[in-house]
């Protein structure tokens, strides 16, 4: 594999790191240069002379028909100098991200969807704000609509989707079809409510998320939406999804009865492009500030469930963005620190409920495009894999695969430790950290004492304490533990000097207007039952 690029990339340059078979072609763009299409094909392909999708094509579909998931030929290289993107702001930033991936798209299609995305509905202007403490930066994903990172992608996702029905004469109606481990569902409910044409069912583990994550999803309106609460947790409801989404006998009836299946989840392309921007839009904004020379490398910390916002970042780093190592912060549910470390995935083990309950996965779904890029993009020898998972819960890379991990380092923190990081902060200088946001901050501590290692480093922040208030609360101090979920709501804010985020404040006395709960082995009767089918 060749080396990622690690200084500011040329203006104009393209960068064709993956390869796969598939028909690559040139567009004219509005600077009257050319660049190339990029394609999209499945991780499980069998035939390796096949041609790629477009970007919208894979949007729609979500899920490949073959179970695997939608990957680039290429990874294009920023064609902006670092230094030209320190003076955008967020919109143009991803504009100029997206536009390199999104090639079927025409600019006013995209900078609509943009704008329809990155509006009122955060409560920052900046939308992704950085906040440095105690010598790292904290690049705050938190301040859209639902308080949690998966607002990023999940703002501009069915504006993307919409989008691409148009661009190719879809009729159906989308149903999007998701699991959740407690973020991505209030999210998706919130991006998809109300629109045309569309209907949303999100599956979530009932004793697996937290009370305000719960709150949020089972209040959620419109008529569109279906919330269910699964009897397992969050593997058997993805386990589950997946599984709808592969019976061909189910998709010919929704076909005749005009639906069709997509995914909001982190394995749509249309999800992991738009979380690709926010890692430029940091380095450009530090860089604007004058807090990093421009080719200055940078370390980024992320709290990692379903590999998603890691592999983005990753995405980045092989855009050209100068980023060092990808540390991969996992808590008690440590397969992917055990994964780095040995080169064996093995989901055979407890699944531990924790304080940080979206990282609490076992199968990351995500990192299934990582092992098809080190494999060489063979799609037989992944496919290998990804059955041996589903067969024997296991798979072991080869050593070649193992040296091109180099860009990673796997570490995890426990309960205790998660809880001291949220001390330590709060006590040092003020700053609150949510518990998925303290395992990265945790597990920073220990890659910098363990290598020395003093680069600057950018973490995830990816929830608002206000979400998992008696977890943070009773982290600061144990005296918290008798308070109401909402007393400890309004005693964070006065602690943090932070205002009560407004959906914590719209769902204080909403009613609950979903409280069905199934079987993992009656989901598919429930989508049926939905649709009307």
């Amino acid at each position: 594999m060749p080396k990622p690029v690690l200084r500011p990339p040329q203006k104009y340059a393209i960068l064709a790191t993956i390869e796969m078979p598939g028909t690559i072609e040139m567009s004219e763009t509005a600077e009257g240069r050319k660049r190339m299409d990029v394609f999209y094909s499945s991780t499980r392909r069998k035939d390796n002379a096949a041609v790629g999708v477009t970007a919208s094509q894979a949007i729609l579909k979500g899920l490949s028909d073959d179970g695997g998931l939608f990957v680039p030929d290429h990874i294009p290289a920023l064609d902006k100098s670092l230094k030209e993107l320190s003076g955008m702001d967020y919109r143009q930033i991803a504009y100029e991200v997206m536009k390199l991936y999104l090639t079927d798209f025409t600019e006013e299609e995209l900078k609509g969807c943009i704008d329809r995305a990155y509006d009122e509905k955060f409560d920052t202007e900046v939308i992704a704000p950085l906040t440095e403490a105690q010598g790292a930066y904290y690049l705050e994903l938190f301040h859209g609509p639902t308080i949690a990172f998966k607002d990023m992608a999940l703002s501009i996702l069915p504006h993307l989707m919409i989008t691409s029905a148009k661009k190719n004469q879809v009729q159906s109606e989308i149903v999007i079809l998701t699991a959740t481990s407690g973020d991505t569902g209030k999210a998706a409910l919130a991006g998809f409510a109300g629109v045309a044409g569309t209907r949303i069912i999100v599956f979530y583990p009932k004793d697996g998320v937290s009370p305000i994550q719960e709150k949020q999803m089972v209040t959620q309106k419109g008529d569109n939406t279906l919330v269910v609460g699964i009897h397992g947790n969050f593997d058997d409801a993805q386990t589950g999804v997946k599984k709808i989404f592969s019976d061909k006998e189910l998709a010919k009836e929704m076909e005749q009865k005009g639906f069709r299946f997509s995914s909001a989840n982190s394995i749509n392309i249309g999800r992991l492009v738009p979380q690709i921007c926010y890692y430029v839009y940091a380095y450009a904004k530090l860089l604007g500030e004058g807090k990093l020379a421009e080719g200055e490398i940078i370390n980024v910390v992320v709290p990692t469930g379903n590999f998603g916002n890691i592999l983005a970042a990753f995405y980045a780093k092989n855009m050209g963005l100068p980023i060092g190592k990808l540390i991969c912060a996992s808590n008690d549910n440590k397969v992917l620190y055990d994964f780095f470390n040995t080169g064996v995935y093995d989901k055979n083990r407890e699944f531990v409920l924790t304080s940080s309950p979206s990282m609490d996965i076992l199968i990351s779904s995500n990192l299934e495009r990582l092992i098809y890029r080190i494999a060489g993009n063979d799609a037989d020898q992944n496919r290998t894999f990804m059955e041996a998972l589903s067969g024997q819960g296991k798979y072991e890379i080869t050593d070649e695969m193992r040296t091109q991990l180099s860009d990673f380092y796997g570490n995890f923190a426990d309960e205790a430790e998660t809880a001291a990081e949220i001390r330590r902060l709060y006590e040092n200088c003020g700053y609150v950290l949510d518990t998925h946001t303290a395992v990265a901050s945790a597990v920073c501590q220990k890659y910098v004492k363990e290598t020395g290692d003093t680069t600057k480093a950018v973490i995830a922040s990816t929830a608002s304490p206000f979400k998992f208030t008696r977890s943070v609360m009773n982290a600061i101090d144990a005296k918290y533990e008798s308070m109401g979920d909402f007393e400890l709501v309004d005693e964070l804010s006065r602690l943090s000097n932070v205002k009560v985020p407004g959906a914590i404040e719209e769902i204080r006395t909403a009613p609950v207007l979903h409280d069905r709960q199934c079987d993992v082995d009656e989901m598919q009767k429930v989508v049926r039952e939905f649709l009307g089918i």
